[in-house]
């Protein structure tokens, strides 16, 4: 993973880099991307693993455990109505208690509940735990993009984002194959496969939380592996930022609220999570057809190689996106992917829809961390905690519609395709309403940086 933050396009300094300040903020800069992302990355991979293998157990569920097709929707899609109605107040109270408390805290409840998971033994215990899960890790996702906006100023924000996404499709690329190999531990200790998953996956995850609670630092005047002066350059950029939003009125939660572009963001995270879920929940039972042959060790590494080419899409595209400062543009080009790879791979051959699938897979994984770079840009403060709370819990609303949508698509068509022309549909909405956002993002670090060496009489 390491090597993975290291192979990212480096960060150049910010405009205005030829002052102290400058240089001092990259330096900040890419000392915290060192220090916290790769932790950051491991958090969402377990947490993105937890909430999404149960797609690995689908077939086995359906064998041993009698759950229907309408059953595994329903159980794998109300997570997300649990995960929204605590999402809002877990955000505030990490804004007001600090990241290293809460996320630990979260990581440890919501492991706790997956592990639980194997206890499961008809389709009232299984809907039951996913919507603990859900209540479980809520909060954790918004927390973290706070987090960021607590570290890194806009320019570099993009960037991070996409870094930090890498976790989604490493959970795919290696937590399938390792989700696999547990299930091949089937009748092990008298444990089903699917039951030695979610037991295994899940204690994974409240083993980090425990180490979250010693190893996250809450902000950056909390570490000593930073300088008074890279402090000072960040905590100036990050400052104005902050006053340059509370001035245009997007500061607290009232405000956020009352924002119309907190709607926009709504609608658009949650038809792109549609499209996104759609294709996560299923991906292994859609190769699984493709291929003729049931869910294991094949599918598992079939199922892997859309989101190694997610890793590297997502690598590249949200850094141009960034240099370019033309978020909306490549969003855009993010999402007509999403819609064109679930299309194609509905009427092709396998190995046509294999390729199709790794498109979309790209334009999913890359569209989130370009999505986020706006909401961030616009709120501040307790609007951003409760505004990126709202956008992610109703947006992820999005997650209990697609494998609901998918499942009843198929059933009044009579196809298995119509499912995946609903998915389609929605990756297409999403970026009709996306042209709705900024061209542009927000662009603060060199005018602060200017100003500090005005006042300290140094030249630009």
């Amino acid at each position: 993973m390491a090597d993975i933050i290291g192979a990212a396009a480096p960060f150049d300094p910010a405009p205005g880099s030829a002052i102290p300040g400058g240089r001092a903020l990259a330096s900040a800069v890419s000392r915290a991307r060192n220090r916290l992302m790769p932790f950051l990355i491991l958090m969402y991979m377990l947490n993105f693993l937890d909430r999404t293998n149960v797609g690995m157990a689908k077939q086995a569920l359906h064998a041993q455990v009698g759950l229907s097709d309408a059953w595994f929707a329903l159980g794998a899609g109300i997570f997300f109505i649990g995960y929204a109605v605590f999402e809002v107040p877990s955000n505030l109270v990490l804004h007001r208690v600090g990241a290293r408390i809460w996320l630990g805290r979260i990581m440890i409840t919501w492991g706790i509940v997956a592990a639980c998971t194997m206890f499961v033994t008809g389709a009232w215990s299984f809907v039951g735990l996913r919507l603990l899960l859900g209540l479980a890790e809520a909060g954790f996702f918004p927390g973290v993009i706070l987090y960021l906006t607590y570290w890194f100023p806009p320019e570099y924000r993009g960037r991070v984002l996409g870094m930090f996404y890498f976790g989604y499709p490493l959970a795919l690329t290696l937590g399938t194959p390792f989700s696999g190999l547990l299930l091949g531990f089937d009748g092990l200790w008298g444990l089903a496969g699917w039951q030695w998953m979610f037991l295994v996956e899940g204690l994974l995850a409240a083993a980090v939380g425990v180490l979250t609670l010693f190893v996250l630092p809450d902000r950056p005047a909390d570490v000593s592996w930073l300088s008074a002066e890279e402090k000072t350059a960040l905590s100036v950029v990050l400052v104005r930022e902050s006053d340059d939003k509370h001035a245009e009125g997007a500061g607290t939660f009232g405000q956020a609220l009352r924002d119309v572009r907190l709607l926009q963001f709504v609608v658009i995270y949650f038809l792109m999570q549609i499209g996104s879920y759609g294709v996560v929940f299923y991906l292994p039972d859609q190769v699984s057809a493709l291929l003729g042959v049931r869910i294991g060790g094949l599918v598992s590494l079939v199922s892997a190689i859309p989101w190694l080419c997610a890793i590297a899409f997502t690598a590249l595209w949200p850094v141009l996106a960034a240099r370019a400062n033309r978020p909306r543009l490549f969003f855009l080009v993010c999402l007509l992917m999403v819609a064109a790879g679930i299309l194609v791979s509905a009427h092709s051959s396998p190995a046509v829809a294999i390729v199709a699938l790794c498109v979309a897979a790209s334009g999913i994984i890359a569209s989130q961390a370009i999505f986020w770079t706006f909401p961030t840009d616009h709120f501040a403060g307790t609007g951003a905690a409760g505004g990126l709370a709202v956008i992610n819990a109703i947006g992820n609303l999005g997650g209990f519609v697609a494998p609901n949508l998918r499942t009843e698509a198929g059933r009044l068509f009579g196809t298995g395709t119509a499912g995946l022309h609903a998915l389609g549909i929605a990756a297409l909405l999403s970026a009709a309403t996306a042209l709705l956002l900024p061209a542009r993002g927000r662009r603060v670090a060199a005018l602060a940086l200017r100003s500090v060496a005005g006042r300290r009489g140094v030249a630009p």
